[in-house]
């Protein structure tokens, strides 16, 4: 077959491939085009799950009547003019492909009136890119949209849509996504003519809020942490659920870079470390996270449909995004009510020199300020003086270093987060009492984590101990990963892994970490270097090691039965305070669960 030009329509269908894969990929590339006008309100009319009609109305800046005809046209766009500003893309949409690709797909009608004009402006396609003729229409400032019988020319990829019933739920998810990276645009959702999301713009708190409940739930504020912290350029706020408040799917999961909702294997893997510790096994987190930081760190151009992006110093965000989550997430001390709601207390963190990044302006506004993580308020209303013999701790008892066992308050507000011990149950909890009611703590497994992390603390305090092998171990690779052991030879030694080489591909296993000794060493090495080659780093070396010491840790707790004093149990409470993630044991599973007096109250039907 002799070589030759495709016509303009095909051309179109085959770039409306890698564009538009289906009614919800077409309300995705519109919406974007909306933001970028600046528009405050969009409404999105969808018939028929989207195989019918799709209208995108929105009231934003709007199109010149002599640039309509262009906006239609293969890689014509406002947005880019050089290769600089390509680098540092920092609108939603910018390869000028979204409108001239469903209008090769559909019946497409693009009506316009920008801002001065005395009236609107209509144009009709079919992807032919020839001939089009403008006229005028009735229309307010802004632009509307209208794809109707999507596919009607390319049944082969119409066939392989799914029900109108699915179609319009990818497009209703879609929307809500978009509404979390747009706080300040009103989106008014509407299928077969039947409202389905009606959202004003949220400019206050209060708006802000309740579109996170509308959106995510009412569970989700009352059971998230707020985090805003800022270093080396980059800046991350939003909401992570607590550890206690997660899902068996990934469905409350969003990512933003720059306003541009995301998917990124670098985020979800410092996200799921910043997790590891906290997380009860195969639970998914939930979390709204809004990245910002400078358009030239981050390729945007890496996927036609901008779903992915490249960023250019993957290691540095890597590591910002899991020191920052991995810190906010140990600062709260998170437990479960009787009702299987997450409750948390925070305790002050030591204060850290904080660098304002030097980032653009964000596309939403700023979450500094925004829902803070309510305190779990604790306390009792009866007085606790009469029961100060049974707290105060004997002279001989030795103190521990992060508080004494018991100082009466001097008043109700100075009660500690977790109260004071009132009985040991059954050799195995703790029952305290606390401000608004009852606290019920597993001994064992809150031991274990303050062990754990004091483990930890002492482990990372410098260099990964090595120790050398009686005998070196020989391990065969491919001669990539043996080029790759010698070139990060420094990198595996921080590690407490010295490797040698013997021959083009194999390896030589010298020292290995200390706690490690030779178990699993080859399959250790193995796995480090397949991460380094994949992300340029390796978390395996302390995630191995941690696993080690959380079993020290589980040996050395206290063991289940062992009959503990007041003074001990009091002590404990006091270290569970003091230390990170103590709300969960090693394994995800809750330390501790409160009971509060309306729950108490509901209990014994009191009050009906």
């Amino acid at each position: 077959m002799p070589i030759r030009v495709l016509p303009p329509q095909l051309i179109n269908q085959i770039a409306a491939g890698e564009v538009v894969e289906r009614p919800a990929s077409a309300v995705k590339e519109l919406l974007e085009n909306a933001f970028d006008a600046g528009a405050r309100s969009v409404d999105i009319d969808v018939e028929q799950g989207g195989l019918r009609l799709l209208r995108i109305r929105d009231d934003g800046c709007g199109i010149l009547r002599e640039e309509l005809a262009l906006a239609l046209s293969r890689h014509a766009t406002s947005k880019i003019g050089s290769l600089a500003d390509l680098e540092r893309v920092s609108t939603l949409g910018f390869r000028g492909e979204a409108l001239p690709s469903l209008s090769a797909v559909s019946r497409l009608t693009l009506i316009s009136r920008a801002e001065g004009d005395r009236c609107a402006w209509r144009i009709t396609a079919d992807g032919t890119e020839a001939d089009f003729e403008v006229q005028p229409a009735a229309h307010p400032e802004g632009t509307t949209v209208e794809v109707r019988d999507i596919f009607y020319n390319t049944p082969a990829r119409r066939k392989f849509l799914r029900s109108e019933r699915t179609e319009f739920q990818r497009i209703e998810a879609l929307v809500k996504r978009m509404a979390l990276a747009r706080f300040g645009t009103g989106f008014a959702l509407n299928h077969n003519q039947r409202n389905v999301l009606n959202l004003k713009p949220a400019t206050t708190q209060a708006d802000i809020d309740r579109r996170l409940t509308a959106l995510l739930g009412e569970d989700f504020l009352a059971q998230s942490l707020l985090v805003d912290f800022a270093a080396a350029g980059l800046r991350l706020s939003g909401w992570v659920g607590l550890p206690t408040f997660s899902r068996s799917q990934a469905d409350l999961q969003f990512f933003y870079v720059n306003g541009r909702l995301v998917r990124d294997k670098l985020v979800n893997v410092a996200v799921r470390q910043a997790y590891q510790d906290v997380l009860y096994h195969g639970r998914q987190p939930v979390y709204v996270l809004y990245l910002e930081l400078d358009p030239a760190l981050v390729d945007v151009n890496a996927h036609p449909t901008k779903l992915e992006v490249r960023f250019r110093e993957s290691r540095l965000v890597h590591d910002f995004l899991f020191r920052g989550l991995e810190r906010a997430l140990g600062g709260a001390r998170t437990g479960i009510s009787a009702g299987g709601r997450g409750v948390s207390f925070e305790t002050p963190a030591k204060a850290e020199p904080r660098e304002e990044p030097q980032v653009p302006r964000s596309p939403y506004p700023s979450l500094a300020g925004h829902h803070r993580q309510a305190s779990l308020a604790l306390g009792v209303a009866e007085a606790l003086q009469g029961y100060a013999h049974l707290y105060a701790a004997p002279p001989s008892a030795k103190a521990p270093s992060v508080a004494p066992a018991r100082e009466e308050p001097a008043n109700e507000s100075d009660i500690p987060p977790l109260g004071y011990a009132l009985a040991h149950l059954h050799g195995a909890f703790i029952l305290a009492e606390n401000r608004h009611g009852l606290i019920l703590v597993d001994a064992h497994a809150a031991h274990e984590r303050i062990t754990y992390e004091k483990l930890k603390n002492q482990q990372q305090s410098g260099p990964v101990p090595s120790q050398p092998l009686l005998l070196p171990l020989r391990l065969r690779v491919s001669e990539a990963e043996a080029e790759l052991a010698m070139k990060a030879a420094e990198t595996l030694a921080a590690l407490g892994i010295e490797l040698g080489r013997v021959g083009p591909d194999t390896l030589l296993i010298r020292t290995l970490p200390a706690l490690l000794g030779e178990a699993d060493g080859e399959q250790l090495v193995r796995d480090v270097l397949a991460d380094l080659n994949q992300h340029g780093r390796s978390s395996r070396v302390e995630e191995t090691i941690n696993r080690v010491l959380a079993t020290v840790a589980c040996h050395g707790s206290v063991r289940a039965n062992r009959k503990l004093t007041v003074p001990e149990m009091n002590r404990l409470l006091r270290e569970m305070e003091a230390t990170e993630r103590s709300g969960q044991c090693n394994h995800g599973r809750p330390t501790w669960v409160a009971l509060s007096l309306k729950d108490l109250n509901g209990l014994f039907l009191r009050g009906r």
